[in-house]
Order: structure tokens, then sequence, then C-alpha cells
């Protein structure tokens, strides 16, 4: 993985940009202001009826738990958008970052084989930590963290 440092940096950078791109269009379709503090709380009543899922352009959308699930309906991509980290829309968890680089068509063919999403993606993630490529960030939650690309 350590060869490949700069392609799983690229996409901790992609993956977040795409996060906060597809959440400030979520915001702007549901029409609500984002609590950039606290954007689970954002999202929080929509959980509970009919508005937790939908369509945005070629996206369908799932609110749920503490993450926005967003698919393309042309291209497969799968993200998975953390709500409980403040002001970042990049927070990585090992199995949802794997998802994302095996549903990102631009990283075919990709330069290691992911297999199993939650075992490599834990291993892709504590190697870039090692490496200084993410590192982790305090949440609003006692000894709570989240993972992010360290170049931001």
């Amino acid at each position: 993985m350590e060869d490949h440092q700069d392609f799983f940096e690229q996409c901790a950078k992609d993956y977040r940009t795409l996060g906060e791109e597809l959440i400030l269009k979520l915001v702007g379709k549901l029409k609500v202001k984002l609590n950039r503090d606290f954007p689970l709380g954002t999202f929080d009543e929509y959980k509970w009826d009919e508005r937790q899922i939908g369509k945005l352009d070629d996206w369908r959308y799932d609110i749920h738990g503490i993450h926005c699930g967003f698919e393309n309906s042309k291209t497969g991509q799968i993200i998975e958008v953390s709500l409980n980290v403040p002001n970042e829309f990049g927070g990585l968890d090992p199995y949802f970052f794997s998802q994302f680089i095996k549903t990102t068509v631009k990283y075919r063919p990709l330069p290691i084989d992911i297999f199993e999403n939650f075992a490599d993606g834990s291993r892709i993630i504590d190697k870039m930590l090692l490496l200084g490529k993410f590192e982790k960030i305090s949440l609003n939650m006692d000894n709570c963290c989240a993972i992010v690309v360290t170049d931001r």
C-alpha cells in the first residue's frame, strides 16, 4: 500500500469533495439550513418519514443512522457521507471507503485488489495514518474521532 499512497490520498480527497458536493445539493433540494457544526442535526427529522429516501439528479439518496448514502444510477458509484463530523464531509470508514474506491469508474483498474471491504479498508486507513496522509480529528462526542485526509 505504501507504493500507492498517492492513489489512496487522492481517493480520500475525491471522497471528501464528492461528499460535500452531494450534501450541499441535498440541503438545497430539501430547502434546509445546513448546521456545519452538527450536520446530523440538519437531517435528523428526515430519517423518520418518506423524505428519508429520494432522487437527486442521477443519485439516489438514503438518510440513515449517522450517514447519508448516495448511489449513482448511471455509474453505480456509491458513497456514504458521515453526518457526525463537524465541518467535514470526508470522514473515512474502512468499509465505506473501500466500497467508494471499488465503485468509482475512474480508479479502474485498481492498483491493488480489495477483496474484503472492511479488512482491506482498515489496512489502507491504518497505513495512511502511519504515513501521515490521513489524520484523526475529534468529534463533538467524548472519546470519538474521525479519520480524514490530512491535505484538505
